[in-house]
């Protein structure tokens, strides 16, 4: 019988900085020096002329205003009580999505539409309602499309749901993060059980069908009591989906979270059982592992598309719907082309001034060589389907990468089937280091360096 390394030794052994791969390459990679605003508009109208009529594309809007700031996030947002600012940042929205309307040439098929932040519902209903009338005008919608948006239990009205559900919203994601009352005061993120449970109540009543909870381990002050509790709370509202991800300490990138330090957070070991715990408590109520990081309940789309092989992963994270062209408008949102990323400018002042200039908002951006998207295709089998083909393995002609597979089947992380490598239900916690397996940038990359772009992988 096989004697695989502990559990505790490969947390060791793997718990190193790796990206999330909602990308390949990872922004950090991309060669930005070849990269012109005339080489993306081709290669967006290259892949709306692809893909429009069949799959449609998607609408990623970065709203990113926040009235307060949550210490540990890590996602570009700017702080502010004036809600002045939510009609000049839409008409800049709607004017870099008329700049897309040009470059497509002809109406395209609307898929999917996810409103991301920031703070979302920072804005008024009767202002998203202009904002996605808008967007929905100059388009058709496509007959099985998904449109999302996130939401703040403290400000998530009835009236906000009621307003995107009316539009076509059936999803929505709240974060919760954790209820224990430390751990909410040090991340600055006070929000009472009660309202999750209101709003979760009031988008049920609403018609939501897919609702789900997004919360982290690893932050401050946690403990697997406090683990415990929040998840027996979050388990009396039965959510969808629960997205469970890593805390991310990044204090060079997100200065708020230097109000803590490293004695204050769980330690890796620690950290693994936070965790397990929640993990376990879901799996003991009926949710289902899907990809990294999310679990479900089996009658919830994200379940199903990974049961029946059309589970997606982009910059939005995981989707029911694959579109070759994700286009995202706003400060610092990100669009995929199929053949090249972009990135807007991440500033709010320079966004809205590249707009007012009546120019493209991009401000950095990657084309793909077909290596890279090779590759892109094999992360994604992993990261959405838990294995990859061993054809798929041998087009990549990458001799280190099938060395690092088998060293990883001898540990139990991997296991081979009669046509694939597959993640074992051991190995479930290290699939962002299989998906590494395939990263030649990552391997290239100096280790000082690579512990500044990517947070802990476990």
């Amino acid at each position: 019988m096989t004697e695989f390394p502990s559990h505790e030794q490969l947390i060791r052994m793997y718990d190193v900085p790796t990206p999330r791969y909602t990308s390949y390459p990872t922004v950090p990679h991309w060669k930005t020096d070849t990269f012109t605003t005339e080489k993306w508009i081709e290669a967006v109208r290259a892949s709306f002329d692809e893909s429009n009529d069949s799959d449609g594309i998607g609408l990623y809007v970065h709203l990113p205003f926040c009235e307060s700031l949550c210490t540990y996030c890590a996602c570009n947002k700017r702080i502010t009580t004036n809600h002045g600012v939510e009609i000049a940042y839409i008409r800049s929205l709607l004017k870099e999505w008329s700049h897309y309307l040009r470059i497509f040439g002809r109406k395209p098929t609307i898929r999917e539409i996810h409103l991301g932040g920031g703070t979302p519902t920072f804005f008024s209903p009767k202002n998203l309602r202009w904002l996605i009338s808008y967007l929905l005008e100059e388009g058709t919608v496509h007959d099985d499309h998904e449109f999302s948006f996130e939401g703040h239990p403290n400000n998530t009205t009835a009236e906000h749901s009621q307003t995107l559900f009316e539009l076509g919203f059936r999803r929505v994601s709240f974060g919760v993060q954790d209820f224990d009352s430390k751990v909410q005061q040090t991340i600055n993120r006070i929000q009472p059980f009660e309202n999750l449970q209101s709003v979760m109540n009031n988008s049920r009543a609403i018609g939501y069908s897919s609702i789900s909870f997004d919360l982290i381990y690893g932050l401050p002050f946690q403990t697997t009591r406090t683990i415990e509790d929040t998840f027996q709370k979050i388990l009396l509202l039965r959510p969808d989906r629960v997205s469970f991800y890593s805390y991310a300490h990044v204090p060079w990138v997100s200065p708020g979270q230097r109000g803590y330090d490293a004695s204050h957070l769980p330690g890796d070991l620690q950290k693994r059982r936070l965790y397990e715990t929640g993990r376990q408590l879901l799996k003991e109520n009926g949710y289902r592992d899907v990809g990294m990081d999310h679990f479900a309940l089996p009658h919830d789309p994200l379940f199903q598309a990974q049961a029946n092989g059309t589970l997606h992963r982009d910059f939005m994270g995981y989707t029911t719907t694959n579109t070759d062209l994700l286009i995202g408008l706003g400060a610092s949102a990100i669009s995929d082309a199929k053949y090249a990323y972009a990135q807007n400018q991440k500033k709010v002042e320079h966004y809205l001034q590249a707009i007012a200039d009546d120019h493209m908002a991009v401000f950095k951006g990657h084309m793909h060589t077909d290596g890279e998207m090779l590759i892109r295709q094999a992360i994604l089998q992993l990261a959405c389907n838990g294995s990859i083909l061993f054809e798929s393995v041998d087009a990549l002609d990458d001799t280190e990468a099938i060395a690092t597979l088998d060293r990883m089947c001898n540990e139990g992380i991997l296991e081979r089937t009669a046509d694939s490598f597959r993640i074992t239900e051991h190995g479930r916690i290290f699939v962002r280091n299989v998906c590494a397996a395939f990263d030649r940038n990552l391997r290239k990359s100096a280790d000082a360096a690579s512990t500044s772009l990517f947070s802990k992988s476990i």
